[in-house]
Parts: C-alpha cells; structure tokens; sequence
C-alpha cells in the first residue's frame, strides 16, 4: 500500500490514526501541535513537518480537522497554494461539516485536479479507540473502493451513502440527531434520579439490562453517574453538530422540535463554561435550569440568564 496522510490528530484523529498505524497502514501524519504526533511516530508513522509535506508524499490524505474554516486553512483553500495541495491527490474528509459546504468544497477539489470524498464517522473516542466506528461514505465508485480498504481497520461498519457531495454528511446529520436527543434524554434521567435521591447504580444498571441499553448508555450513564466529563465528544463540537442538523432542517422545512431543544441545552453548557467537557456535561445546564427555576412544577423553562 502507497503511504497514506493523516491531518488532524485531537480527540478523535489521534485514535483513528492509531487504529491504522497499528494495522500495518503506512502513514505519514501532520498536526497543528507537533507533539500530538508522538504516539504515531512511535508506532511507526512518519511525520509531515508541514502539510504541504504530507501532500506531496501521500496521493491519499485523511483529514479529521476541527472545522471547515480549519480545513479551508490547511488545504489553503482560496489562495494559490490550493491548486498545488489539491492536484492528483485524493482528499478524504472524516469529520462532520454543513453539507452546503462539502458541496462547495468538492466543486473547488474538482476544478483543482483533485478528488473529493466524504467520510464522516459515528462515534466518540471510545469506539475509535476500539475500532468500532460507522463509516458513511460518498464519493466516485471506485475512489470510494480504495478509501474503504484503507480506512477498515478503524470501523465496526462502512456504509455507501451516494456519489454526491453532501450525501454522506447529510446522513450522519441524521445520525447525530439521535444521538444527540438521546444523551440529553439520558442526562435528564439520571438528574430526575438523582433530585429524587434515587440510587444511581441501580438506576444505570436497570438502564442497561432494559430495552434502552446500548452502548451510549452504558458509557455515557456510567460518566453521569461518576460525574466524569472528561472528553470523548466534547460539548463544543457537540454544539457545533447539533447546529448543522438543526440548520439543515430549518433549510428542508423540516420539524425537529427534540432536535431544537437538545440544541439549546448544549448551546446553555457552552455557555455555562463547560464546553470542553464531554457531552454527557449537558447535565449542567439541566441542573442550572433547576437550580435557577423559581416555579418548580415548570423547572424546564430556559432560565433567563441565558435567554437570546
């Protein structure tokens, strides 16, 4: 196998790229902060000192960046250096952008020589760590052919989503709505419990012998109960996901009315201070609507420090 760039190595990147350096997958990595590569290095990889590096030597190049401004700056997006880091290179985009603007950055991709492909993954550091990802893929057919026999070692699953740019990322927003419902669901859960001074081991533990258990729950019911919201999602990125699904509905007149509310509470978290904690933090802001309710019977209500 040809070597394969990987670009970006926070919370999820570095798992990721880990499962393929572990895998035999020659890898060549760049990251912002160069010390993130260590544990890569160690494993074999070799390092970009600049990503014009990892470019040049790798036709193939994963990219899990934080955002699309962040992609746009490394690939130089808009400035001559674009069409020279983009020629005869297949560019694979793992992490969740606006499907608008894949779209637009597929159209620059291809009038660069390059090509474009979508690989948004489901799932947090855990399942990264473990291998264990959901792949949704899309793309040209036989571009998406090579991406899946390199990106394997790192998924439980891959599914194609279409050809079309946006496809892929349209479906994990879909993904992420259940997702993100969900968790906040859980978080109200357990602080009901919790204010109702109900044992939550065996709260957690009847969650997770039920109909309801999953492996959401069991992880994320378990950092609830210990108040352990060191990050495997972070509430940041949280946020930033949960506003592309709601401003992809709001665009398709689509209703998602448990979509706009768990929206809302992870916007209150962030704004609370806790937006480098994991999801499962979006308890606080449940806890400060409480706390800051002055009719109990209606303690859902948004408490007017954090009004728009």
């Amino acid at each position: 196998m040809d070597r394969v760039g990987f670009l970006g190595l926070g919370i999820m990147g570095t798992p990721m790229a880990m499962r393929l350096a572990e895998a035999g997958v020659p890898l060549m990595v760049w990251n912002r902060d160069p010390s993130r590569c260590e544990p890569l290095l160690r494993a074999g990889a070799q390092h970009g000192a600049t990503q014009d590096d990892v470019l040049r030597a790798c036709r193939v190049n994963l990219f899990m960046l934080a955002d699309e401004h962040a992609i746009d700056e490394v690939l130089g997006r808009g400035t001559p250096d674009f069409s020279r880091r983009v020629a005869g290179r297949v560019l694979v985009f793992m992490g969740t952008t606006a499907p608008e603007y894949a779209t637009a950055l597929a159209a620059d991709i291809a009038a660069a020589a390059g090509t474009h492909v979508e690989a948004p993954v489901s799932g947090s550091k855990v399942p990264a760590e473990q291998g264990r990802l959901v792949a949704m893929l899309a793309g040209r057919a036989d571009v998406v052919d090579e991406v899946e026999g390199i990106i394997k070692p790192m998924c439980r699953s891959i599914h194609r989503c279409g050809s079309e740019a946006g496809s892929a990322l349209k479906m994990k927003l879909a993904v992420n709505l259940y997702l993100v419902t969900t968790v906040a669901a859980l978080a109200e859960s357990v602080h009901f419990a919790q204010r109702q001074k109900l044992d939550l081991d065996t709260f957690v533990s009847i969650i997770n012998a039920g109909q309801m258990a999953s492996p959401v729950a069991e992880i994320k019911g378990a950092k609830l109960r210990e108040r352990d919201f060191s990050a495997q999602a972070a509430i940041h990125d949280v946020r930033k996901n949960s506003g592309f699904v709601v401003s992809a509905a709001r665009s398709a007149g689509i209703a998602t009315p448990m979509a706009d509310t768990a929206d809302r509470l992870y916007d209150e978290t962030v704004r609370l201070g806790f937006g480098d904690e994991d999801m499962a933090a979006v308890v606080r802001a449940i806890e400060h609507r409480t706390e800051s309710s002055s009719d109990a019977p209606d303690g859902g209500r948004r408490p007017a420090a954090l009004e728009e």
